[in-house]
């Protein structure tokens, strides 16, 4: 299963100078057939594979692909997962 938040980091040509944005994951499938995410504004939306290899999709006309995107997984906490133990043995 594909994660529900990735934070996509954009990076200038010397990769100095960096935004990061997150996004989650939409209910689209983007042209190769992953899953879409989308940041809040719904300005930057990005096909993200199961190898967190990134396709940064237009969402406007005179939109630039960016050149230089890197997905970082953020991990949920699992709500199934209980955590520690919280009584004494």
């Amino acid at each position: 299963m594909s994660p529900l938040r990735y934070e996509l980091v954009f990076s200038d040509d010397t990769g100095s100078a960096q935004d990061v944005v997150t996004v989650e994951r939409t209910s689209s499938k983007g042209p190769g057939g992953h899953p879409v995410y989308t940041d809040p504004t719904g300005i930057i939306r990005a096909e993200i594979s199961d190898h967190d290899e990134v396709r940064v999709l237009a969402t406007g006309g005179h939109q630039a692909p960016a050149q230089h995107v890197l997905a970082r997984r953020i991990t949920d906490a699992d709500p199934k997962d209980p955590g520690p133990s919280s009584s004494a043995a």
